[in-house]
């Protein structure tokens, strides 16, 4: 029997590679999103996508029953859904990164298959430790918090065999900033100066850790943030400004 994964999120950037790989794997894959998939993206085999937003919680909450009663019980619950509005962004980013993912874990919760390993995978940013100029405080304390809220799932929910683990990458190549990257040289090359690995991250990059805490080589990993930053925040700041200033 397949495994039953579903993605929150996963029409675009990460969550949409996600869903290429894991339908790839033979996954059944539910999809949420706030924006309709792509013509292509419809054409995978075995996925089936729900737009709603994740703050309308009579929607959301519809959204999963079907999904349940369509596909079956849960193996795999990711979360990788933003805020992106021109409204308050404080509420807004709570709202979204925050109560939307408890509640959905809550509703949840007792919906995973009988089999005796289950995941959740919480995608934030490094932004839950460290500070970005380009996002707002909001953006920080909501990704922060979620990081909080997976080591308290990770321990509510490890008796029924659910583990919960966190993904916190940088900024990463995805469909829709390629052409911004591909135009902007110099800032590849400074990304490409100060990323040990000396290359941008990618989507697959990503999609590839989510992977592995949702398969059974991850089956006593739980609580967990993973950084997917290709070792950038190993240096320190002073290290870092004298490697960019070449001193």
């Amino acid at each position: 029997m397949s495994k039953h994964s579903l993605i929150i999120g996963g029409t675009r950037g990460v969550g949409r590679e996600l869903v290429r790989m894991f339908s790839e794997q033979g996954h059944t894959v539910s999809v949420v999103g706030k924006r309709p998939p792509s013509p292509e993206d419809r054409e995978r085999k075995n996925v089936s996508f729900w737009t709603v937003d994740v703050t309308d919680q009579p929607g959301i909450k519809s959204a999963l029953a079907e999904i349940v009663v369509r596909n079956g019980r849960l193996d795999n619950l990711v979360f990788l859904q933003r805020f992106k509005s021109d409204g308050d962004s404080w509420i807004g980013e709570i709202e979204t990164s925050l109560t939307a993912t408890k509640d959905i874990i809550e509703a949840l919760a007792g919906q995973f298959s009988e089999a005796a390993d289950h995941a959740i995978v919480a995608v934030s940013s490094i932004a839950d430790e460290f500070i970005t100029h380009s996002q707002p405080a909001s953006y920080h304390v909501g990704k922060a918090g979620l990081l909080h809220l997976v080591r308290y799932f990770a321990v509510t929910l490890a008796s029924r065999g659910i583990r919960v683990n966190c993904v916190s990458p940088c900024t990463l190549v995805k469909q829709e900033n390629q052409a911004f990257y591909s135009q902007n040289q110099k800032l590849q090359n400074l990304f490409k100066q100060v990323i040990p690995l000396g290359r941008m991250g990618t989507a697959a990059d990503s999609a590839n850790v989510i992977a592995f805490l949702c398969s059974p080589q991850a089956s006593f990993v739980t609580g967990q943030r993973i950084t997917v930053d290709g070792g950038v925040s190993l240096f320190s700041q002073e290290s870092l400004a004298r490697k960019i200033a070449g001193l």
